[in-house]
């Protein structure tokens, strides 16, 4: 389960935003997760408490909201979110296109104290 090594290391971000920050315990955290980042939200809710024991996230609420995938076709121009696993332009079904976003991992917002 790789989502332990990724909650490890996103509390380890976490850790030190909030020690650059001056703050001693992270209350909340909210993450979007990509579509296609390969991350199964719920394995990651289930990860995250137990990386973040004994530290500053421990005990921290955890939101998570999931970023569509979005692509932009090359060929029309237009940004659509296709359905996965067709990575297709959704106005006209060509092929090329780039991936605008939902394949990352990133913190939104946290709240120290």
């Amino acid at each position: 389960m790789h989502e332990v090594g990724i909650a490890a290391e996103l509390v380890a971000q976490l850790g030190e935003i909030a020690r650059r920050e001056g703050a001693e315990r992270i209350a909340r955290v909210e993450i979007r997760i990509g579509a296609l980042s390969g991350v199964d939200r719920e394995a990651f809710a289930f990860a995250f408490p137990i990386v973040a024991e004994g530290g500053p996230a421990q005990g921290a609420v955890l939101d998570i909201e999931e970023a569509p995938l979005v692509v932009e076709c090359r060929a029309c121009g237009a940004s659509t979110r296709p359905e996965y696993p067709f990575i297709l332009c959704a106005a006209c079904e060509s092929g090329d296109v780039a991936i605008v976003s939902g394949e990352d991992i990133r913190i939104i917002a946290m709240e120290v104290e």
